[in-house]
């Protein structure tokens, strides 16, 4: 009995991985978070630290910081460093923005002064890899692209499902 319990565990840890896996939480600023840069030369801290992430849909980025706000504001406003109407705001001291699209996010401090001294950052949030195909058009291209059997489909099933597959088919073995 107790194994039954472990190998459906281990398949609902599998199924969680596989849906909730992909995203990632990235600590803005790291241990020091959310604060205006000690010098000048550091008034691109936060696009450089940027510049080295890759971001998609449905990552999070977390911001921490101590008499602060965060705002999520147009190119426009981010340029002049001020917004009167942001698109997000946020003054908790422990924020946690979601990417729910691609595209460019641009983030300020709501403090004046704080943004004209680096506390300002650009996402780029990465298009899905693959756009979503119409049934149509995958059965299309299926048909005239892969006339061959089931092995040419192969390619296709993710490496999560292949592990869930070969998880599910050891547990019914020590069943």
């Amino acid at each position: 009995m107790a194994s039954y319990q472990i190998f459906l565990c281990l398949i609902l840890f599998s199924f969680t991985q596989i849906f909730l896996g992909t995203c990632l939480e990235f600590q803005v600023g790291g241990d020091s978070g959310w604060v205006v840069p000690k010098s000048k030369n550091d008034d691109q801290l936060y696009n450089q630290w940027a510049s080295k992430n890759r971001f998609i849909i449905g990552d999070t980025v977390h911001f921490k910081y101590k008499k602060d706000s965060v705002l999520v504001v147009t190119q426009e406003e981010y340029e002049k460093c001020k917004s009167s109407h942001p698109l997000f705001f946020s003054n908790n001291g422990d924020t946690v923005f979601k990417f729910e699209r691609p595209g460019l996010f641009y983030f300020i401090s709501g403090v004046t002064g704080h943004c004209e001294r680096g506390l300002q950052m650009i996402i780029k949030v990465l298009e899905p890899a693959l756009p979503p195909q119409s049934e149509t058009e995958n059965s299309t291209t299926l048909d005239s692209t892969h006339k061959g059997g089931a092995a040419d489909h192969m390619i296709s099933i993710s490496s999560t499902a292949i592990v869930v597959l070969v998880m599910t088919f050891f547990g019914m073995i020590f069943m």
